[in-house]
């Protein structure tokens, strides 16, 4: 085929533009700090090698340094050594010898470090490093300088160079060797306790610990003198405990030793008290030993007052190596500042001003708060205006801004003030991880901090779920109630040691919070014998519900001992050492109760959930039990007065109708929500608007992984044992008062080979409780097995012959 000129000429010029718009895109910061990053680092390298060098063969070319760089660089009868060459051995010798000295290796680091993140190769902090590197640097140049000063005149290496040296000299004659040398030790111990948090406190242990054992000794050297002056002290019998305990022991008229034991060692320490009297007694007597407890403890196990000598008792001892997940395992989404221009802000302003004016609706001042994803319009109505003719123009607002989700507030609680929320354009997902680093969840002293999202002011949103005490969270499906629940889950995870908080988890979906199974031995908390951290068995979580009053009366009990009103008072009381544990009483971790798919378990089981869970949430506030609760249907056979009585704190993803929305609010609102996270919190006085945090499936497995790796306890918090009705212990059944239906139902299990509750619920249009009850009847009567959670039971008798011959017996009595 044959090209025309034109065709092969637009070819041509065609490549040229190419190569222009390559050269041409040089011009974006990215491709030019790749290409410094890499000139950066070979001449890293590069210097590496030259000041290396430098140090095996800088006395061969130290004598050609000493001329001019010019005369060095253009005389090419030099012979230089360094294998950098001229100018490799000119950039030692001005970095070493005339620079910092060896501290001068600190440049490279710096240059690497620049290099890196020219190139944006990695996550670390430019300006931290740079601090600490150079203050290095010359901390130790000067040191050197100090400490090397002699090797100045002797050698070709000036240890740390001519600024080390004039520095370190200047000190000298200011201060004396002896001030330099404090000032040099001062300086880098204020380093390193600025760089490293745990720095101090190892310090600190060091010393007392060497102060200790000093003084122990001078005590032991200062007793053995003083049983050579004056006579044998017989030696104190081991007191075999743990508690610090006292002995007195006469010994004749003029001596009295009393021997002190300490918690911190099994073996006893001795201190010797010597009473000389004027008229010392020639004879001394066998000591007779009469043993005082630290302190009495009344039939409560309560001390009268804390040992001052004894350290506070530490929860999180046992565990002490347990690190908290790091912020990286968390992805950073959101920039922090949302991304609403402010054309948007202006045309959405005229918009609002217009169709208010268009009803005679005249405002004062108009005036905006973006947020991630909304934005509120504050407007200070004309006097004379009523605030219902604003609420009622909500439709027309939404049509003017052709928006979705627009809500009026009128007027908005504590100012003069009507607001309109209007949806971002471009809405900004609020990141799990911007929540987590912020100095509020930092720096908070909640118990149990909950990192919910962002408010419509762009503030992180964090709440203490003690104080709410329980949370009901509702929600369509997709609105992000399983997210919302994974960040409350997260915000506690971050904060909380294993020894002061337990979960347990209830999921009748069987999926949502199985991710969190593998942190059993550090978080959960499961009756004994169960096999399996998440609950999902309509039977075992009606077990484990009675399991947790039990277990709420239990910790009443104890604090009814302790003579406390909640469980903090009750725990600062336990680690001031003021409780005996001899008496049952033991650090009480909280337990926060996660129930996912509440509508399931309330359409299975009934009363049978409901009743403990309502008992639960109006007592167990002050033992440290709360509870979060989530559904999809909040809908008023799901979501009861006697639910919502006792959980005045309420979470609400968008809903599908207005009814939706006052079942869980009691007011509309959450039907106008946008979706994707957009909630309203509740927390029984004030309604909030937040943008729930987003953390994805992926960053949770990270954490949950993480901490699974720490080292763990040997098995998870076990609850206590309870009684449970008659579907699982068949001895409790009375055979002799069966239903009316038990002889039909009996039939149909045998002849289909199948024991299941819900075959004969639906084969007799009967209730589950009844159904339930009728198998838990063939059960005690040897018909079916034992209940093995979601499967079938298994049928014991395989005819019905057999059958017949069982039932003929049954109705002889």
């Amino acid at each position: 085929m044959v090209r025309s000129k034109n065709e092969k000429a637009g070819t041509t010029s065609t490549k040229k533009g190419g190569i222009g718009g390559r050269l041409g895109n040089l011009n974006t910061w990215e491709r030019i700090g790749g290409i410094l990053a890499i000139l950066l680092f070979f001449f890293s390298i590069y210097l590496l090698i030259s000041f290396i060098s430098f140090f095996i063969s800088g006395g061969a070319d130290i004598s050609h340094l000493n001329i001019t760089s010019k005369e060095l660089l253009s005389n090419p009868d030099l012979k230089i050594q360094n294998a950098g060459g001229r100018w490799g051995a000119v950039m030692a010798n001005i970095f070493i010898n005339k620079g910092f000295g060896i501290a001068s290796m600190g440049f490279i680091y710096l240059f690497v470090i620049i290099s890196l993140r020219l190139g944006k190769i990695g996550k670390f902090s430019l300006k931290r490093n740079f601090a600490y590197g150079i203050f290095l640097i010359i901390w130790t140049s000067i040191a050197f300088g100090y400490f090397f000063s002699s090797l100045y005149q002797k050698s070709f290496l000036f240890p740390g160079g001519n600024y080390g040296y004039f520095i370190s000299q200047l000190l000298n004659s200011t201060i004396g060797k002896m001030g330099t040398f404090f000032l040099i030790l001062a300086s880098i111990l204020i380093c390193i306790i600025i760089a490293f948090e745990d720095a101090w406190p190892l310090i600190k242990k060091w010393v007392t610990y060497k102060r200790l054992k000093s003084l122990k000794a001078a005590s032991v050297k200062k007793e053995e003198i003083a049983e050579e002056d004056t006579f044998s002290i017989p030696q104190a019998p081991v007191i075999p405990t743990k508690e610090k305990a006292f002995a007195k022991v006469a010994v004749g008229d003029n001596v009295e030793i009393v021997y002190a034991g300490s918690k911190a060692s099994d073996q006893l320490e001795i201190e010797r008290e010597v009473i000389h009297h004027e008229e010392p007694s020639p004879f001394i007597n066998r000591p007779a030993i009469t043993p005082e407890p630290r302190k009495s403890a009344d039939d409560d196990g309560l001390y009268e007052g804390a040992d001052e000598d004894m350290p506070d008792f530490d929860p999180t001892l046992e565990l002490s190596r347990y690190k908290f997940p790091p912020i990286e395992l968390l992805e950073e989404r959101s920039t922090g500042n949302p991304q609403v221009s402010d054309d948007e802000l202006i045309a959405n302003k005229n918009k609002i001003l217009q169709t208010l004016k268009n009803y005679n609706i005249d405002i004062v001042k108009i005036k905006a708060t973006t947020g991630p994803t909304i934005t509120l319009y504050e407007i200070v109505p004309a006097p004379g205006v009523r605030i219902s003719k604003i609420k009622n123009l909500e439709d027309d607002i939404a049509l003017s801004l052709a928006a979705l989700g627009i809500r009026i507030i009128a007027p908005i609680p504590g100012k003069g003030t009507v607001g309109i929320e209007v949806p971002n354009s471009k809405p900004e997902i609020v990141s799990m991880r911007s929540l987590i680093a912020s100095k509020v969840f930092q720096e908070t002293d909640f118990e149990l901090p909950l990192a919910l999202g962002k408010t419509i002011s762009n503030e992180t949103f964090v709440v203490d779920l003690t104080k709410m005490p329980h949370i009901l969270v509702a929600g369509a499906t997709g609105q992000g109630k399983s997210v919302g629940l994974n960040a409350i889950i997260s915000s506690l995870l971050y904060k909380k040691h294993p020894a002061q908080l337990k979960f347990v988890f209830i999921d009748p979906k069987k999926v949502e919070l199985n991710l969190y199974a593998i942190i059993e031995k550090h978080f959960l908390a499961k009756m004994e014998g169960e096999t399996d951290p998440i609950i999902t068995d309509v039977q075992r979580v009606k077990n484990t519900l009675n399991s947790l009053n039990h277990e709420m009366d239990m910790r009443y009990d104890l604090l009814k001992k302790a003579h406390v009103r909640n469980i903090k008072e009750y725990n600062e009381k336990f680690i001031s050492r003021r409780l005996n544990p001899e008496k049952g009483h033991k650090y009480q971790p909280y337990i926060v109760v996660v129930i996912d798919e509440f509508a399931d378990l309330i359409m299975t089981a009934g009363k049978e959930i409901e009743l403990p869970i309502a008992r639960i949430a109006q007592l167990a506030r002050a033992v440290g039990i709360h509870m979060v609760i989530a559904t999809q249907r909040p809908s008023i056979n799901i979501i009861t007065g006697v639910i919502k009585a006792n959980f005045p704190a309420r979470i609400a993803f968008r809903v599908a109708s207005m009814v939706d929305s006052r079942t869980i609010l009691d007011t509309p609102g959450a039907n106008q929500l946008i979706g994707k996270g957009d909630m309203l919190v509740s927390t029984g006085s004030s309604l909030i608007r937040v943008q729930c945090a987003f953390v994805d499936t992926p960053e949770v497995e990270a954490i949950a992984k993480y901490i699974s790796q720490q080292p763990s306890y040997p098995s998870a918090y076990l609850l206590p044992e309870c009684e449970v009705d008659g579907s699982d212990d068949s001895n409790t059944v009375d055979l002799k008062n069966r239903d009316e239906l038990f002889d039909d139902a009996a039939r149909i299990v045998v002849m289909n080979q199948t024991g299941s509750t819900s075959a004969i619920q639906r084969k007799f249009s009967i209730g589950y409780n009844r159904a339930g009850r009728i198998m838990d009847q063939l059960e005690a009567a040897g018909i079916v097995g034992q209940n093995e959670g979601s499967k079938a039971r298994q049928v014991l008798l395989q005819d019905e012959y057999a059958l017949e011959q069982l039932l003929k017996g049954l109705n002889q009595y």
